[in-house]
């Protein structure tokens, strides 16, 4: 049977996030500073911007405390052929020691703690060439993954885990590509009125061609609505996220969620793909929102942490 609990957080900086999230308060009140830009003065450091109140950060900027790998084909916490790593204060995907074509090894880096109502924002840039072997669709594509299965519960052949995608594009030369899309592995929406099916969905973005560094934000209501945001502007919005009993692997969740359980995805794992082309990210923060009807603790609104 799939296990259906959290995973503990082994690292007390963690930890304290964590209670941090489930008071509902911030833990900083000023927002990590941009890996490229210098350290703000002590008076703007205390007169953080209004939008980035509540937020923390969920990456360093020097090691990957807190995130664990798991790659097709292998057993979780293999970082195979050191692709995940830090490198000048963001987290690369780094294809150097790719020494074979790349053979569906596809990656995600788990973030140690699920969610289910809250913000995410980060950046991200594609910078040099796609390695040997990969997928043709997978040119300048990564992606984060939200509401998804618990990383321990992933088949070691499994390419994907069951989740909501967050596509992330890079532009070819020529022609449109939108970024911020939505790609459903085991999972499905509602758009309008209607259940939708299909695989991937475009969002109103912008093409962004180069190694330009992207703002991408997600806004996540458990069940309800997801909004994406490409440099503050929406470009796509879905409902109630949901299991595919089509899928090999969302029948799993399904069958340990038990009978009468629903279909409907409130939270789960966040990570980030490794789909062949080198990538960075970068400012990786979150918020937690309020849960609608959660009990008040101490004067503080439901967490946004999955309990």
């Amino acid at each position: 049977m799939l296990a259906t609990a959290p995973r503990p957080v082994p690292l007390t900086a963690l930890l304290a996030l964590t209670t941090v999230l489930a008071a509902g308060v911030p833990a900083q009140e000023e927002p990590p500073p941009r890996v490229d830009a210098p350290a703000p003065a002590a008076d703007a450091q205390q007169r953080p911007r209004d939008d980035e109140r509540g937020f923390v950060s969920i990456f360093d900027g020097e090691t990957l405390r807190g995130w664990t790998p798991k790659f097709t084909g292998s057993e979780l916490g293999v970082n195979f052929r050191d692709t995940f790593r830090v490198r000048d204060g963001v987290l690369a995907v780094c294809y150097d020691d790719w020494h074979d074509p790349f053979g569906a090894r596809f990656g995600h880096l788990f973030f140690a703690t699920p969610f289910s109502h809250y913000v995410l924002r980060l950046e991200y840039r594609f910078v040099g060439e796609q390695v040997e072997g990969g997928p043709g669709w997978a040119f300048r594509n990564s992606g984060v993954m939200i509401h998804g299965q618990p990383a321990e519960t992933m088949r070691v052949e499994q390419d994907f885990p069951v989740s909501i995608e967050v596509q992330l594009l890079g532009g070819r030369e020529e022609g449109e590509r939108h970024t911020a899309n939505l790609c459903t592995p085991g999972t499905n929406v509602v758009m309008g009125d209607a259940l939708e099916q299909r695989h991937c969905i475009d969002s109103r973005s912008k093409t962004f061609r180069g190694d330009e560094w992207i703002a991408v934000e997600v806004e996540v209501h458990g069940s309800d609505r997801i909004v994406h945001r490409v440099n503050g502007e929406v470009v796509l919005e879905y409902r109630q996220p949901q299991l595919d009993p089509r899928d090999r692997d969302a029948k799993r969740m399904i069958e340990a969620r038990g009978e009468g359980a629903g279909l409907l995805l409130d939270g789960g794992s966040i990570s980030l793909q490794a789909e062949s082309h080198p990538c960075e990210f970068r400012n990786l923060r979150i918020k937690a929102l309020p849960v609608p009807g959660a009990e008040v603790r101490d004067g503080a609104p439901g967490d946004g942490k999955r309990d």
